[in-house]
């Protein structure tokens, strides 16, 4: 089976300007979004994204909608109807014939904690928006307050040509059409690229400590 490679997204977003700044990578911005030097406009980054012709055609090309990830996953993870037990197996092995490998050194980001099903699962939703990466990490932060809990960024790398996954191509009139999410089906060959701690003080909706750290995929 020839399972084809998306084009290099990184390399054809970067460098950017964004508030007169310009920004040589993905890394870069996120740095400067969580510092508060320019606004996480996801709104803006995803307009940017749907300007940009390579990832027009990570989303024109993927069968890979929201409908579909959401119903995916309770199916994958469905663990109760003996009777249909080996279906999820076999709708992922289907999935996998559609899906694309990643290009090598492609950067996505997940806010929060990993996810403690993906291990398990082989299931990992991340995003290419490092806007979309800080607002949830936002939105997590105020949650967490009340438990003293750290709130973390992860940035992660492809490292090898054998990452398949999917774009997810969202509903453009919802407010889904800002998540500019990837499912990942197989990451044994992402990596982190930094083990790297930014301590910020958020100038708008967050006033505590917002740490960026990295955990390792493996």
């Amino acid at each position: 089976m020839s399972i084809p490679t998306l084009a290099s997204l990184d390399s054809s977003l970067y460098p950017q300007v964004w508030e007169q700044q310009t920004f040589t990578d993905a890394h870069s911005l996120l740095i400067a979004m969580l510092m508060g030097n320019i606004t996480p406009d996801t709104k803006a980054f995803t307009q940017h994204l749907l300007a940009n012709d390579i990832y027009q055609q990570w989303i024109n090309f993927t069968v890979f909608g929201g409908y579909l990830q959401r119903n995916f996953i309770a199916f994958y993870r469905q663990t109760e109807d003996s009777f249909n037990a080996d279906m999820p197996a076999l709708f992922r092995r289907e999935l996998i014939r559609h899906a694309q490998y990643l290009p090598l050194a492609q950067t996505l980001f997940l806010a929060g904690n990993m996810p403690k099903s993906a291990r398990l699962d082989k299931l990992l939703t991340v995003t290419v928006n490092p806007a979309t990466a800080v607002i949830n990490a936002q939105h997590a932060h105020q949650k967490s307050v009340m438990n003293h809990l750290e709130v973390v960024i992860n940035q992660i790398t492809v490292v090898g040509r054998q990452v398949v996954g999917f774009p997810i191509r969202h509903n453009k009139r919802t407010s889904e059409r800002t998540r500019n999410e990837v499912l990942i089906l197989d990451f044994q060959e992402l990596r982190l690229i930094n083990e790297e701690n930014v301590i910020s003080k958020k100038r708008s909706n967050i006033d505590e400590t917002m740490l960026l750290r990295y955990y390792e995929l493996r």
